[in-house]
């Protein structure tokens, strides 16, 4: 795509929560594209940080903004007028010199300097060396680096390599440190393994004036239980929970970054079909990781004595949140997300973000059960017995009544899509999800058409207590 949209302006419209009442085209489309809908919480990060700015302090604020809006650059002018308490609250907002240009292919220097400062932020020692990687000074937040904190304060000023046991590396020290970066090493009192990386200060010359020494460590330290668990504790599942969880997120996460990175081509040119490869080990990655947090769910969940905090909940909003989250996956299946609902809020007694977790899990559901090119509809309502209620409804091949009595239990997974595939989640997401509402004091349906002969999609109604 080479095009270039310039010198248009859009406006839009916030209320006193941030969020986008109304906006030009341009605006809407890329906070749609960026995951919103409106009514809902502005979705484009850099201009919601300036809205929020702006209507906390009260103050006019003008000045470039520049987003990314999943295939092109957004750049402009934006200049956000905050209104007046009495006249409401919120922001107006004018996008001036708006411009849409590719995004632009990044150069390897710039690939580089993203995988350093990845390892920065990753890094769990830190040191600045001289140019004869010596060390000056150091930094260890890890609590298995005690003793290599103690061995450079006893003997300092030693080559960096004499506190730390090199892996694969039997020549005399210092080698050049091209040969270094990204070795590993062996800390004493660490029972991890360690990734170096030598980055030269100044210019990567032949004779850097200096290093910045990071170590990375390979495996996140598992942190050790301090308090005895009861009989009926050790019954769940913690050893997944507690324990395998933190293990394996971190390197889940680096192969979903590493393959997303791969996938859009930001190391180089690369054939299409192995793009593709990259992008199926992504959605792995991302399968594995969301089924970590749903064994991590399930864990809090079956705890003795789990409870949920008593806040008002404007059901309302949080269905439009929730539609907004997954405002980019129901475009990726041209699925329309309709949130239904009265004018006048409706305000249930419970935990906001647990209220949160279960509409975005019944959301994602019916996105993923229902064909494409559909509608799914999230319905705010008030009971007849007075009770709040959020129902959500989509137009796939619906629930039988022997899937509806087995379909909240533990590890089940219906094949209930319209393909009639499985479902290939960890099948905990209902479970949880009931087993949050009725910690809320209230309860997770599935809801059975009046007639039998009635084709209709799968509705699910979470229903929580009103707020007095």
């Amino acid at each position: 795509m080479n095009r270039q949209q310039t010198l248009l302006a859009a406006r839009g419209l916030t209320d006193d929560r941030d969020r986008l009442l109304s906006a030009d085209e341009p605006l809407a489309e890329l906070h749609e594209c960026c995951g919103g809908t409106i009514p809902g919480v502005l979705a484009v990060p850099e201009l919601l940080d300036l809205v929020n700015q702006s209507r906390r302090s009260g103050l006019k604020i003008a000045r470039e903004f520049s987003a990314f809006d999943g295939v092109e650059m957004v750049q402009g002018f934006v200049r956000v007028h905050p209104i007046s308490p009495e006249n409401g609250g919120g922001c107006e907002v004018l996008v001036e010199n708006w411009q849409r240009t590719p995004q632009p292919q990044t150069s390897s220097n710039e690939f580089a300097e993203r995988m350093d400062a990845i390892d920065r932020a990753a890094a769990e020692v830190s040191a600045r060396l001289d140019a004869r990687q010596q060390v000056q000074f150091i930094t260890a937040t890890a609590p298995d680096t005690d003793v290599l904190q103690k061995a450079v304060s006893a003997a300092p000023s030693k080559v960096w390599s004499e506190y730390v046991t090199l892996k694969g590396i039997a020549h005399h020290q210092p080698l050049h440190w091209r040969l270094l970066d990204g070795t590993l090493c062996q800390i004493e009192g660490s029972p991890r393994e360690w990734r170096v990386r030598l980055l030269p200060i100044g210019k990567a010359s032949a004779s850097p004036r200096g290093f910045e020494l990071l170590m990375i460590a390979e495996q996140p330290l598992a942190e050790a239980a301090t308090e005895p668990e009861a009989p009926e504790q050790r019954a769940h599942s913690r050893l997944i929970g507690s324990a395998l969880t933190p293990v394996l997120r971190q390197p889940i996460a680096r192969i979903i970054a590493n393959a997303e990175t791969v996938r859009a081509k930001l190391a180089g040119p690369l054939r299409e079909e192995y793009s593709e490869y990259a992008g199926n080990i992504a959605a792995a990655g991302q399968h594995l990781s969301g089924m970590l947090d749903d064994l991590a769910d399930l864990e809090v969940v079956e705890a003795a004595g789990f409870t949920t905090a008593k806040e008002r909940v404007d059901l309302a909003d949080a269905a439009r949140r929730a539609a907004g989250i997954l405002g980019v996956r129901a475009q990726g299946r041209e699925t329309s997300l309709v949130v239904a609902g009265p004018d006048d809020p409706i305000i249930a007694e419970g935990e906001f973000r647990r209220v949160l977790q279960i509409l975005i899990n019944l959301i994602g559901n019916a996105i993923a059960y229902s064909p494409e090119g559909s509608t799914v509809t999230v319905a705010v309502a008030r009971a007849d017995d007075g009770r709040a209620q959020i129902s959500v409804i989509d137009e796939g091949s619906g629930v039988s009544p022997e899937q509806a009595g087995k379909i909240f239990d533990k590890f089940e997974r219906l094949g209930r899509g319209s393909n009639g595939g499985a479902d290939t989640g960890s099948g905990l997401g209902l479970y949880i999800s009931r087993r949050l509402a009725r910690a809320m004091e209230g309860d997770l349906q599935v809801m059975q058409p009046d007639s039998a002969d009635e084709t209709t999609g799968a509705e699910f109604r979470l229903t929580l207590k009103a707020a007095g």
